[in-house]
């Protein structure tokens, strides 16, 4: 078919026209939205560098929760700042620790909210890094116990679903069975399976104070320049156990997304992550972009590259956008 007997034009000429045979379609219920948990109460502090998102104490859960049902997000992501940290992230898996509260608070005031919990040790340790520190370097198999017991306890508080994004290798199977071990083998598993070492989670670290006092993450979390290694790391979760893997950042990886997508059947998941959010606040603040274009424009890239699910803290603007 060439011009003139075949116009493209054609189906773009009104709205209803374009929604019609839109290939690629957003919706609130493919979104998590991340939250971070700090002590106290009665809280809600601004976090500088991510206008819009806020540090909230437990008793403000509800709130937050409801505002994401009312707008049909069914989905958040949980973060702790704990009120005390020490070299081996115990804090990450005490009882009554922040998240364990945050999971019961929600559980108990908004059942009808998936609450899913980052399993990490970076937020809990006085040396910010995700894993205990033997000879001056972060050790594999020693950290890996910890994350099994802070997933453990996330399910014994409740929690619907775990997502490991330490990136130590093997996380996934020693917490796999340690689910099974206590009867939570009905608790998926939502791998970072292939989380980078990216310049773009500065904001984020600031968020949930877990910037590393020493060195950097470059020796467990993935070189930005890999792709081979990407489908490794997948393969190695998908074998060890996993329910969903995700890739973090999701817009400077969006051909990683692509091919994790057509090597794998497994749900795929997307971290838009802070400095990729930070951007685009940042710009529609000077005026220089549309930023509810941008945003709206940045999140189909990611699901149509391929995710199903999108981690974003632009959950609740999208949701609003799409109502109008």
């Amino acid at each position: 078919m060439v011009f003139p007997e075949y116009r493209p034009r054609r189906l773009r000429k009104s709205e209803s026209l374009r929604s019609l045979i839109r290939e690629t379609q957003l919706s609130p219920d493919q979104f998590v939205y991340p939250v971070f948990i700090t002590p106290g109460k009665n809280k809600r502090e601004a976090i500088s560098s991510m206008p819009g998102v806020f540090r909230i104490s437990v008793d403000q859960l509800k709130r937050e929760a409801q505002q994401c049902l009312d707008l049909g997000i069914n989905s958040m992501i949980l973060f702790g700042l704990p009120e005390k940290k020490d070299a081996m992230g115990s804090g990450a898996h005490a009882k009554d620790g922040i998240i364990q509260r945050g999971i019961k608070e929600l559980k108990n005031k908004a059942p009808k909210l998936t609450v899913i919990t980052d399993v990490c040790l970076c937020e809990y340790t006085d040396h910010g890094h995700c894993g205990c520190i033997i000879n001056n370097a972060v050790d594999n198999d020693s950290t890996l116990e910890i994350l099994a017991k802070t997933a453990l306890s996330h399910a014994q508080a409740g929690a619907d679903m775990l997502a490991p994004s330490d990136m130590m290798d093997g996380r996934v199977s020693e917490i796999r069975a340690r689910l099974d071990e206590h009867n939570f083998e009905m608790i998926p598993i939502m791998s970072y399976a292939v989380k980078y070492a990216s310049a773009f989670y500065g904001p984020f670290r600031e968020a949930a104070d877990c910037s590393p006092q020493f060195g950097d993450r470059k020796s467990y979390q993935m070189d930005p320049a890999n792709v081979r290694e990407a489908l490794r790391e997948a393969a190695l979760d998908v074998e060890e156990g996993a329910d969903i893997l995700m890739v973090k950042p999701a817009v400077a990886y969006l051909d990683i997304i692509s091919r994790l997508r057509d090597e794998f059947d497994l749900p795929i998941a997307a971290y838009h992550v802070s400095g990729e959010y930070a951007m685009i606040k940042a710009a529609a603040e000077k005026g220089w972009i549309d930023g509810d274009r941008v945003m709206a424009e940045t999140l189909l890239s990611i699901k149509r590259a391929g995710a199903d699910i999108i981690v974003t803290y632009f959950a609740k603007d999208m949701a609003k956008l799409l109502q109008k």
